[in-house]
């Protein structure tokens, strides 16, 4: 029994730092103190270890003398993420279309008219709103395409693009233009049209791409 809540609070932290690193409250660098996050999160060393294990795993962290630094996800990361789902996301529009309930299509509409109202409101903590409503609407495409495979290797990449995502809704006319790719994204599935589906899915990558090669590369922090 304790070796079980052991590893459900291991869980449970690796969920939290993961999300930290991906949202960018720790940056690439920053060391992670098994001690010092024992003593923040109010829990013996032992899940701690644990959670930074399996972050090292997922190419998170790596080990260094003074603790696990954080790598994080680089601009070369998200690129090649960006090139995956090139590669993957008109196949799991074509098959959304086909495959996509009256009731999945309503939920999605849903989630589009939130969009807008906190693209139009902005300000406060409308940007999380926008972000998490976005990976709503995608995470219900993945869903609803008929394949566990293509939903957990998209849902997965999609997560990990966090950090950019928020930077990108946070940009008032960059959010109202991907509310609209997605509405046209939507408009192709509830016609369960699998060729203009596949169409909207990749302008939609293939912008938010372009978005992410404009920006300016971040600096990098310590040499890792």
């Amino acid at each position: 029994m304790k070796e079980h809540r052991n590893i459900s609070i291991a869980d449970q932290i690796f969920e939290q730092l993961e999300t930290e690193i991906l949202s960018g409250k720790y940056h690439r660098g920053d060391i992670l103190n098994e001690l010092r996050l024992s003593r923040e999160m109010e829990v013996s060393r032992t899940p701690i270890r644990e959670a930074l294990l399996r972050l090292g795993q997922e190419n998170m962290v790596r080990e260094s003398g003074r603790g696990m630094v954080v790598v994080g996800i680089t601009r070369e990361d998200m690129l090649d993420m960006y090139d995956v789902r090139l590669h993957l996301e008109g196949e799991i529009a074509r098959r959304t279309a086909v495959n996509i309930q009256q009731e999945q299509l309503a939920k999605l509409l849903e989630i589009l008219e939130l969009q807008r109202f906190y693209t139009i409101r902005q300000g406060g903590e409308s940007s999380a709103h926008i972000r998490d409503l976005d990976s709503q609407f995608h995470e219900l495409v993945y869903q609803s395409c008929g394949s566990k495979t293509y939903t957990f290797i998209l849902t997965r990449i999609h997560k990990r693009m966090m950090k950019f995502r928020k930077a990108s809704v946070s940009n008032q006319k960059r959010a109202l233009q991907s509310i609209e790719e997605h509405m046209e994204i939507y408009h192709a599935l509830a016609a369960h049209d699998p060729d203009a589906a596949e169409k909207a899915a990749l302008a939609h990558v293939r912008n938010a791409m372009r978005r992410l090669e404009l920006m300016e590369p971040e600096p990098l922090g310590e040499e890792l």
